[in-house]
């Protein structure tokens, strides 16, 4: 049962954006299916009475062969007409949840708290979005639709063998139904585990490939090539181990069809012949019994494949189903009063998924143009304090009021494309005259003129071909660009030159004049430019100095030198 509770969330899109298209997609299959019978049955039909009337020539001059001939044409065009129709309609809306699909999924990863797990799971993000979605497709195209026809296709062949006698066509639309749908979800039951392992080793092989092949300088250096390499092949192997244990499930759901297809086709036609001999039927219709058995079977047949993935999908489902919804945060945030940057009330955070908090009651005020310094040991709140001030993460209680922000973290994040591209993702309007600005104010317009197409020079994954201090200036030209009244700095010469730190906190200091500024850090030299220092212990704020205090000093000596 909860395979099928985790697909609830998709059907519930499926239904919301595209509904009247998937019932017509639906409607237009079953008509295909029933005007296959139809014709099938209709042609043993005329065939067989058409033959008998031949006998006698009496027979053949009364006969009439134009209604069973221009029945036989309608369904004939009726079938082909639904078919195309219920292509046409079935892929056209399955394509449009999807892309819809896609949108609410981008939308969930906007929420707050999302870009950590981004960060930190960057290839199971990518195979949510393409894999986990496109095997959606198989939900209503080779589960939904396909059951719903099956069993209507049951209920009409039990109804037609049911006007020639009545306990056998409910016998037939009973066994069906009972075998049709029953060994499809038999074989779905038995390919839940594989197909899961299935889709993890998939996952598994395309990470490790891209680490192996994004990262190879790196492992060299570590002596761990051949080790990344084996544990791609492990990937592979049970890839291979899963598609194995699959195929052995689909070929046994194949000779389960044919077993009890053959079985249903030998009683129906005993049966047929038993009736047409008492009398009860001619032979006509005893033909027309039999074809529309044997064109019933083909709508439960194509279940097959939809009943082995069915595992998969609950994955996809259970996977991606908790981002398709946002939620509106606990707490929500207004902009702080006049004279304010930050004003934060008896806040309380707590990471998702955890079970303590990383914040408590968090009380803290900032005036428009003052600086505060965040300090405490690792693991004490720091990051997350900024988190939650660049609405990162949501608060579960308390009052958040705050100005707009921008956060500079410890880690410079450059695409591989135009310099001036990567500026321009805090302000995609900003012209070359506006990026040379702020590239010159940041101290980075010598470099960026000397290079061989200046602004339009393409630059390696990750700012390959410049120097930390060069990626940290371009992330304090960026920061620029967006033009907020608080900025916020998570230890933002971390890991430079003591002449490069000096150099891009003496900018950040000049630039800073007309911004409130939250910086967290263990260095001196980032910290004294605050006029406030706090210090975080176990996710609370447990001291705050002002400039000219005597506590102030004592922090600000016992922090890192530079």
């Amino acid at each position: 049962m909860s395979t099928f509770r985790s697909l609830g969330p998709v059907i519930r899109l499926f239904t919301a954006e595209r509904r009247r298209s998937l019932l017509l997609g639906g409607v237009l299959s079953a008509a295909t299916v029933l005007a296959g019978m139809g014709l099938l049955g209709l042609s043993g039909w005329f065939i067989t009475a058409t033959s008998l009337a031949g006998l006698s020539a009496a027979a053949a001059i009364t006969f009439d062969v134009f209604a069973p001939s221009a029945g036989i044409r309608l369904l004939a065009i009726v079938r082909t007409a639904a078919r195309y129709g219920e292509r046409l309609t079935t892929h056209d809306a399955t394509l449009g949840v999807l892309a819809a699909l896609r949108e609410r999924l981008f939308r969930g990863w906007a929420e707050p708290a999302a870009a950590t797990a981004l960060i930190r799971r960057p290839a199971k993000l990518l195979f949510r979005l393409t894999a986990d979605i496109d095997v959606l497709d198989s939900l209503y195209l080779r589960v939904l639709i396909p059951v719903a026809v099956a069993v209507l296709s049951a209920l009409a062949t039990g109804v037609v063998l049911g006007l020639m006698h009545p306990l056998f066509g409910a016998l037939v639309g009973l066994w069906l139904v009972a075998t049709g749908l029953g060994i499809p979800l038999f074989g779905g039951r038995l390919a839940i585990k594989p197909a899961r392992r299935r889709a993890h080793a998939i996952e598994a092989l395309r990470s490790r490939a891209i680490d192996l092949v994004a990262g190879q300088t790196e492992l060299v250096m570590a002596g761990r090539l051949q080790a990344q390499r084996a544990a791609v092949a492990r990937a592979d192997l049970r890839l291979a181990e899963a598609d194995d244990r699959l195929n052995r499930i689909e070929s046994t759901v194949i000779f389960s069809f044919g077993l009890v297809s053959t079985a249903l086709l030998t009683g129906t036609l005993v049966t047929v012949a038993a009736l047409a001999k008492a009398g009860t039927i001619g032979a006509p219709a005893a033909a027309l019994g039999l074809l529309i058995t044997f064109a019933a079977t083909e709508p439960f047949a194509a279940l097959r494949r939809g009943a082995l993935e069915l595992g998969r999908t609950a994955l996809a489902s259970r996977r991606i189903g908790p981002r398709l919804a946002p939620q509106s945060p606990r707490v929500s945030v207004r902009k702080a009063s006049e004279g304010f940057a930050i004003h934060l009330g008896n806040v309380v955070v707590r990471h998702e998924g955890a079970a303590r908090f990383a914040l408590h009651d968090i009380c803290l005020s900032l005036m428009s143009g003052e600086r505060l310094a965040l300090i405490g040991a690792s693991g004490s709140g720091k990051s997350t304090l900024l988190s939650l001030l660049a609405g990162e993460i949501a608060a579960e209680k308390g009052v958040v009021e705050l100005r707009p922000s921008t956060l500079l973290t410890q880690r410079t994040e450059i695409f591989q494309d135009r310099l001036s591209d990567n500026l321009r993702l805090a302000d995609a309007a900003a012209s070359d005259e506006v990026l040379c600005d702020v590239l010159a104010s940041a101290g980075l317009i010598t470099e960026t003129r000397a290079l061989p197409k200046g602004l339009d020079t393409r630059l390696g994954e990750g700012g390959l071909g410049l120097s930390g201090g060069q990626m940290r200036r371009l992330a304090l030209a960026r920061l620029l660009l967006r033009d907020a009244s608080l900025w916020l700095l998570d230890e933002p010469t971390e890991g430079l030159d003591g002449d490069t730190a000096r150099d891009v906190m003496q900018r950040l200091t000049a630039l800073a004049q007309d911004h409130s500024l939250v910086i967290a850090t263990h260095i001196r030299r980032e910290a004294a430019i605050a006029d406030r220092i706090a210090v975080l212990s176990q996710g609370r704020i447990v001291q705050m100095a002002r400039r000219g205090d005597v506590e102030f000093d004592m922090l600000l000596g016992g922090l890192r030198p530079d």
